[in-house]
């Protein structure tokens, strides 16, 4: 086993005891494996032991690594960074989840430029639970409008929501953060649209994420390490 499938397996099992210290069902929250930054042959040593979601940044990058992989077939490629007007045709082409949909403009560029031949395109509408200016996302009170906008587009289906919790937040704060968006995916099934996801949580604010509710968890340098660069063309 090498470190890279070493350090997966040790999230993996990070992962089940905290379901399972939350009171929840085993198997219930789904990791994505954030391979920003990496390269293919990294991923490709992850997905050998038996990892199948990868969530990716920078769109121009990710483009490399889908021609570079694509003798993987049942390889889930995650979207979770800002999605570009001139980026949505390839988004739409190649990505099985988008997770950072905050603008009903992107929403439908995905939708029209999504092919017929394809399953519909499954998002997630980033709020931006810390009101940080710095980052991307729909304020709180705005998720739910927006969910259902985007939901009544053809070629997509609004699968639930994301967030990134605000920097340097305490416990007490993350755990309210990450209240609210079980509130808002609450609001959101009573507004009429059948959503069961909660992307949230990273390697820091994990536990707190689960306890809260989180289906999917979004890990990336306890998986492949320290990232040798910090910013990439999108």
């Amino acid at each position: 086993m090498t470190v890279l499938q070493e350090r997966y397996r040790e999230v993996s099992d990070r992962i089940g005891k905290l379901v399972l210290q939350a009171g929840r069902k085993p198997h219930s929250v789904s990791l994505i494996a954030v391979s920003k930054t990496f390269p293919s042959d990294g991923i490709r040593e992850v997905y050998a032991a038996g990892q199948r979601d990868f969530g990716e940044n920078y769109i121009q990058e990710w483009y490399g690594k889908t021609e570079e992989l694509a003798d993987l077939p049942d390889i889930v490629w995650h979207v979770i960074g800002d999605v570009q007007s001139n980026k949505t045709k390839f988004v739409a082409e190649r990505a099985h989840w988008v997770h950072t949909v905050c603008r009903l403009k992107t929403a439908r560029r995905l939708s029209e430029q999504r092919p017929s031949s394809m399953p519909p395109l499954q998002v997630c509408i980033e709020v931006n639970i810390g009101g940080e200016a710095v980052k991307h996302g729909v304020a709180p009170e705005e998720a739910v409008a927006l969910a259902v906008e985007v939901a009544k587009l053809p070629n997509i289906v609004v699968r639930g929501l994301m967030c990134v919790a605000k920097a340097n937040s305490s416990e007490t704060e993350l755990k309210t953060q990450f209240q609210t968006m079980q509130k808002l995916l609450a609001d959101l099934n009573a507004a009429g649209v059948k959503a069961d996801v909660l992307s949230m949580g990273m390697s820091d604010d994990m536990p707190a994420a689960i306890e809260c509710g989180a289906t999917h968890v979004r890990i990336g340098s306890a998986i492949f390490g320290k990232r040798g660069r910090l910013e990439c063309v999108q």
